[in-house]
Parts: C-alpha cells; structure tokens; sequence
C-alpha cells in the first residue's frame, strides 16, 4: 500500500463568512540553506516533496477561526480501501 506523508504550512486565511473560510497550505520550505547534518525536519520534507499546494474549505462551525497563518500540520494520504 502507498503512502505518503507531507509537511504543509498556513499561508492565508480567507474568511468568506461567519461560516465559511478557506485555508490555503504550501509545502515546509526555507529561506537559505539547511544544516549540513541533516537535522532539520523540514529539510528532508523539502527535498522529497520541494512543492505543493492546497486549498480546504471549510464550514464545521467548531473549525472556524481556529486556523492561523503560520500553523504547520502534517498531511497524511493513505488509499481508501
């Protein structure tokens, strides 16, 4: 079975309603170099996934406004049956 695991970050939060808001996700990247060792976690999502995008819209009132730019999750895609 594939799978994969991504690292994204909030890069906006689009507020359409009370009820309603879009959260935009980049893949994890960094301004400048990563340390030699290895040590960062970021370093090796960016090498393996170095870009990505997605765009959730969501309405469950116990969601809205709990999402900040900044805020970094980590998204997992596993095969349905």
């Amino acid at each position: 079975m594939i799978r994969m695991r991504a690292k994204m970050r909030i890069t906006n939060v689009e507020k359409h309603s009370a009820e309603y808001e879009t959260l935009h996700f980049h893949a994890v990247a960094k301004d400048g170099p990563y340390p030699s060792d290895g040590s960062d976690e970021d370093n090796t999502y960016a090498k393996f996934s170095p870009s990505g995008e997605l765009k959730l819209s969501i309405a469950n009132p116990a969601l809205i406004g709990k999402f900040n730019v900044g805020d970094t999750f980590y998204v997992d895609f596993t095969p349905v049956g």
